[in-house]
């Protein structure tokens, strides 16, 4: 294979890691535009009003009423069954979602930080208040994070996944206070102790879940005393505590570190990197900067191929990238089953740590589950690319069909050994370590 320009490749990366999937149009355009003023107008439209998210609008259930003491098994069942559907719909639509915008970028980041803010229907299987929660994220993105923080203290689903709605003054729980510091805003262990826990634990009690999702502060249950967390004492708020926390110059590190890991490697940012990260990021907290900055900087460029494709990334941009329709309700729900035994469905990350990364996605269940929606898709996709390609040429094809700028050569010996079968050549392409490491 003749191989593309490195401008060409790191396009392909920028397009890849900022959205799902790129193809070799996709790329074209954007090897000759400012990259800088590329990023601007895509980070600032408004992701409900793309024309893809039109076209999929977001479900908005309504959570029936939970079945009082003395119920019937039968009235149990019922409420189970309508939670399950609605969430499995919350979840389809996320997919399609996905696959239909426009402009990727604000679905990838909304599906990012509900990594970083990992809330699972396995324990919070109320589709409203999820839907909401995502609502939430796509909104805050790309703002100042002590708002999005300060949001997720507050948030219905994030509440009742970590046990904010029974930390009251009379008993405290501290899950909220402690996974806020370590994963959420500051790292383990990263200069907090257990009394700066507790002391924010107490600063979160009394938070309810009312109807449609709404949430508030009963101030019977609230302790308002006054508290010490990490040297400083008032009578703090969910929003005054946030702020505390924030106050930490460890913060911005974390905040800028965990989002390089999610967006341009699986390794640590290096400290020069993570310095220019920090300053974009800045005193306002800004995450539309630093979700530039990073997309920008020379070291994101370097680290082409350290970043192995999660099972939603590849799903996502294959399904993008070869145009398969996802109209049959069937498909969808292969999708879905395919995305759970590769362990990545939307909306259900395993623990509050969110999902692994690296070599974690590449399993031999989930290769496994990955080859079949490869013949899948390539079954179901538009391949012309390649068939209107002549044979000679097809190696090169099939790499500018899903957005690669080149093949090893013993990727290439494999791919032209299908080259008579478009369809086992496109699946094995996007199976291949070229594709599957961005």
């Amino acid at each position: 294979m003749s191989g593309q320009s490195p401008r060409w490749q790191t396009a392909a990366r920028m397009l890849r890691r900022s959205g799902f999937g790129a193809t070799g149009p996709q790329i074209d355009a954007l090897v000759g535009r400012d990259w800088s003023a590329h990023l601007d107008v895509a980070l600032g439209l408004d992701p409900d009003r793309d024309p893809g998210a039109v076209a999929t609008p977001r479900p908005t259930p309504v959570t029936p009423p939970l079945p009082g003491n003395g119920a019937r098994a039968s009235d149990l069942d019922a409420f189970t069954d309508t939670l399950a559907a609605q969430m499995h719909e919350l979840t389809s639509w996320w997919v399609r979602r996905m696959v239909a915008v426009e402009e990727p970028v604000h679905e990838k980041l909304t599906f990012l930080w509900h990594n970083h803010f990992a809330t699972s229907a396995q324990k919070v299987p109320v589709a409203e208040w999820m839907g909401q929660q995502n609502q939430t994220l796509r909104t805050l993105k790309l703002g100042d994070f002590r708002t999005l923080a300060v949001a997720m203290l507050s948030d219905a689903a994030m509440l009742y996944w970590l046990d904010g709605v029974s930390n009251t003054a009379a008993r405290t729980n501290e899950n909220l206070s402690r996974e806020f510091m370590e994963l959420f805003t500051l790292g383990h262990a990263n200069g907090y102790s257990e009394v700066d826990v507790r002391e924010g634990a107490r600063t979160l009690t009394g938070w309810y879940i009312g109807y449609g999702g709404s949430t508030r502060v009963a101030y019977g249950f609230h302790d308002g005393a006054t508290k010490t967390i990490l040297g400083r004492t008032g009578n703090f708020d969910h929003a005054e505590f946030c702020d505390v926390v924030l106050s930490q110059p460890q913060s911005a590190a974390f905040v800028a570190g965990r989002l390089w890991r999610q967006l341009a490697s699986d390794e640590p940012a290096s400290p020069a990197t993570l310095s220019r990260l920090i300053a974009a990021y800045g005193p306002r907290r800004d995450l539309r900067a630093l979700t530039k900055a990073i997309l920008l900087d020379p070291e994101f460029a370097s680290a082409t191929g350290t970043m192995v494709c999660s099972p939603v990334e590849w799903t996502v941009g294959v399904i993008r990238s070869l145009k398969v329709p996802l109209v049959d309700p069937h498909l969808l729900d292969a999708i879905l089953i395919a995305l759970t035994v590769m362990r990545q469905r939307p909306f259900y990350p395993p623990d509050v740590n969110g999902w692994p990364h690296g070599p974690a996605w590449l399993s031999t269940i989930g290769t496994a589950a990955r080859v079949w929606a490869a013949e899948k898709f390539a079954s179901l996709g538009d391949l012309s690319t390649v068939e209107q390609a002549a044979r000679t040429d097809r190696v090169d094809a099939v790499g500018y069909l899903i957005g690669v700028g080149g093949w090893t050569d013993r990727t290439a010996a494999v791919l032209d050994g299908l080259a008579d079968d478009p369809r086992r050549m496109v699946a094995a392409a996007v199976n291949s370590p070229e594709y599957l490491t961005v």
